[in-house]
């Protein structure tokens, strides 16, 4: 990420939940032994962006001197043994949710910080969704749990796919044999869906999102792209769509997503395929990095 300390600076995990072992002695927000689960980003609370409560795209990111903080990013974060977090950034786990669990569904927090800036309402809509990944897989379930009537997942592993229909999908197009854009058309009879959200990143998934929706309708980019890629752009302003973005997890997302788990309206459990101890986390990279078992969350404990 841009304005990272080099690696060997700090020790990375930006998504992690542990024990509170002691608090600062003005803390009364949390004691010793609450479990809690960590948000990544605390702003620096005096920059424009964080006054307004844009602290996630804090002015002054990278910036310890100015009170910024990324756990994980540019401070220790959750592969440290002991992490210090502003009580900003921390949500007590609900009873009968597990650490792994809440560690899982706090990847939620950036679709659904995406979803709120996108309207966060969307009751008797059609979704499409690109890409079934951790965070597309909980984004099926979080625009259900907003009340969308149908949701088109779009992918390239029908693992993947699979997936995202035990966790709501209701149509699903593998991208690799057919057209997601003409599938989504025709699943749509020729109108588009209401809302697409891009949480593949690949060099043709903005412009495919951009063909996909209908006139009027909102285009929400959660993944990260490897690089510069071409979209049609004039082909969204003629048709009025309007085009979200989102970083990290804003808005007291976490928290809002760890109640929906705690209601069983989420479940994080299915994306969980993967569980190393921390002195196999060689091996647990190197499962990830290469995709060995097909993983989707791996989780390190202690």
């Amino acid at each position: 990420m841009p304005r990272m300390p080099p690696y060997g600076e700090f020790i990375f995990g930006h998504e992690y939940a542990g024990d509170v072992v002691a608090v600062g002695r003005t803390v009364d927000e949390f004691q010793v032994g609450d479990r809690v689960v960590v948000e990544a980003h605390m702003g620096c609370r005096r920059c424009e962006n964080c006054i307004r409560g844009l602290y996630t795209a804090c002015l002054n990111y990278g910036n310890a001197k100015r009170g910024h903080r990324a756990n994980g990013f540019t401070t220790n974060g959750g592969l440290a043994e002991y992490a210090l977090n502003h009580v900003n950034t921390l949500y007590r786990i609900p009873d009968g949710v597990s650490y792994e669990e809440a560690t899982v569904v706090m990847t939620s927090g950036s679709p659904l910080f995406g979803l709120e800036n996108a309207g966060g309402y969307f009751a008797g809509e059609t979704v499409a969704v690109l890409g079934p990944g951790p965070i597309g897989l909980m984004a099926i379930q979080l625009v259900k749990a907003l009340g969308a009537t149908r949701v088109i997942l779009t992918g390239t592993r029908a693992s993947r796919l699979a997936m995202g229909r035990q966790l709501g999908a209701d149509v699903l197009v593998n991208s690799r044999e057919d057209d997601a854009v003409a599938a989504v058309m025709d699943a749509t009879a020729g109108k588009g869906a209401d809302l697409v959200i891009d949480c593949a990143g690949g060099d043709e998934t903005f412009d495919h999102s951009l063909k996909m929706v209908k006139s009027g309708g909102k285009v929400l980019l959660v993944a990260f792209y490897h690089g510069p890629v071409t979209a049609d752009v004039s082909h969204a302003v003629r048709r009025n769509v309007t085009i979200y973005t989102e970083r990290g997890e804003g808005g007291t997302s976490v928290g809002r997503a760890l109640a929906l788990l705690a209601a069983g309206r989420l479940t994080a459990k299915p994306l969980i395929t993967h569980q190393f101890p921390l002195s196999r986390v060689h091996e647990a990279f190197e499962v990830l990095e290469k995709r060995i078992g097909d993983p989707l969350k791996v989780i390190l404990n202690p």
